[in-house]
């Protein structure tokens, strides 16, 4: 039998808030849920789900782990963040392969916007 990768998890506390701004930020709906849980995309989807589970602790630290969005325009992915309830964290990296900016959810869950050079 083969492993695959289907989703990943976060935790949040405010479940709803933090699925609402990845589903639009992905473009990705909800699919069917535990009870106080959101689930983004669909089992067997060709992407893995999202799976946002509540917790009662906020976030504390840097997290060790982190997904990358690749985005057209770097400017306008900030942009789009900010206006869905995140932050750019004021860190930008400019390298040969691309552009990578820190940015992070509406509680705190850092994540980077890439544009690759062609």
């Amino acid at each position: 039998m083969a492993n695959r990768w289907v989703g990943v998890t976060v935790d949040c506390v405010d479940v709803e808030r933090v699925a609402a701004f990845w589903s639009r930020l992905l473009d990705r709906p909800a699919g069917p849920s535990r009870p106080g849980w959101v689930y983004l995309g669909l089992p067997g989807d060709p992407q893995p789900r999202l799976v946002f589970q509540p917790v009662a602790e906020p976030p504390t630290g840097k997290l060790r782990l982190h997904l990358d969005v690749a985005v057209d325009d770097v400017d306008e992915g900030i942009a789009q963040v900010v206006a869905l309830g995140g932050r750019f964290t004021g860190e930008r990296h400019d390298y040969d392969a691309g552009v990578v900016v820190v940015m992070a959810d509406p509680e705190g869950h850092e994540f980077c916007l890439v544009r690759y050079a062609v």
